[in-house]
């Protein structure tokens, strides 16, 4: 009698689903989804040749300075990068001494307490002192539309890399044919690589030789998008080299546990009846 009951609870259960699924179908069928603005006018992010892609790639120290120095230059003012440490730059090729310089010269100064009046004040910053926040608190960072955090951001982001060097590069007029509530307003303005085509932040490269490199490379529009998203990957992924290292090992290592079970399997069973 248990069983008959399952039975029929469990028939129940899947003609419910079926019904569910036909009327689903019918209706797909008869009213399919319209296709919204967003989706008819984004565009998807455009593929770069960076030299960390792919599993054996590894980071361009060179460019990974020169995007340090956009950032600094461009993007510094405005966005933070809290999970990053001064001596982190280290791994960039900047000597002891040059990352004392950066620490010492950056134009935002770290909050402290002055020890002898207990009044909060800033100070210049050293190496092991992390990026301070452009923002002194988080109603300022809100006034500001909340510019988001970049130490991770190119993992936030899907194809991060790529879509970071897409955006900066991709703000335009609007389409013609745009609808008018979909054009930007006030201070908006239109990128097709952002997820709702208006975005608040203005655009933060907007000519050539904005930035001038230290090693003499032509800073066109397009090189300090790059170089800027090729060093926010590395503030994000700053051991992708040693992970790419290790799994390169690992089949290595792997392939040669395969050979040497192979032949023990040849040996071990060799003479045993088939």
């Amino acid at each position: 009698m248990v069983r008959i009951l399952g039975f029929l609870v469990g028939l129940g259960f899947v003609g419910v689903a079926a019904w569910s699924l036909l009327w689903g179908v019918i209706a797909y069928v008869s009213e399919p989804p319209q296709e919204t603005v967003e989706h008819r006018f984004h565009e998807h992010a455009r593929s770069f040749d960076f030299s960390f892609n792919g599993p054996l790639g590894r980071y361009d120290r060179q460019q990974l300075q020169r995007g340090f120095q956009v950032y600094r230059d461009v993007c510094a003012s405005c966005h933070s990068l809290s999970l990053l440490s001064f001596r982190n730059l280290r791994d960039l090729g900047y000597s002891e001494a040059e990352v004392r310089a950066i620490a010492d010269q950056w134009q935002i100064q770290v909050p402290t307490i002055n020890p002898e009046t207990g009044e909060a004040t800033t100070r210049r910053a050293i190496p092991s002192d992390r990026f301070p926040s452009p923002h002194a608190n988080e109603i300022a960072r809100s006034l500001a539309n909340n510019p988001p955090d970049l130490s991770l951001i190119t993992k936030a982001r899907h194809n991060g890399s790529n879509y970071i060097a897409s955006l900066l590069m991709g703000y335009q007029n609007p389409p013609a044919d745009l609808p008018a509530e979909n054009r930007p307003s006030g201070a908006l303005h239109f990128n097709p690589y952002f997820a709702n085509l208006n975005i608040a932040m203005p655009p933060p490269i907007t000519a050539d030789n904005q930035v001038t490199y230290a090693d003499g490379t032509a800073a066109t529009r397009e090189q300090m998008s790059v170089d800027v998203a090729a060093f926010l990957t590395w503030a994000a992924e700053p051991t992708l080299e040693k992970r790419h290292q290790m799994g390169l090992v690992v089949i290595i290592f792997l392939l040669i546990a395969t050979g040497l079970a192979f032949l023990s399997y040849k040996s071990i069973w060799a003479n045993a009846k088939r």
